[in-house]
């Protein structure tokens, strides 16, 4: 009776637990793949802001044109468009 018991925990093992884990797994998977709303909402922010950003460095770097011609000669080293 053991052996028969011993038997069929084995197979249960083998062809009922082991792919029971690895399509657990599988799907825990493709979950953190896709991006979440709240991380899409955070992206789209940061775009944003780094486009308000953009805008505010090259009306800055226009005005600085204007006052000062020569303002990107004392700072080369520095990359700049």
């Amino acid at each position: 009776m053991d052996e028969a018991f011993m038997a069929i925990a084995i197979v249960a093992i083998i062809f009922v637990a082991c792919p029971a884990v690895f399509m657990h797994y599988q799907a825990e998977l493709r979950k953190t793949k896709s991006i979440s709303t709240d991380d899409e909402r955070l992206v789209d922010d940061l775009w944003k802001t780094a486009q308000r950003l953009e805008r505010r460095v090259e009306a800055l770097e226009t005005i600085l044109d204007k006052e000062a011609p020569d303002w990107r000669e004392d700072y080369r080293e520095r990359p700049h468009a």
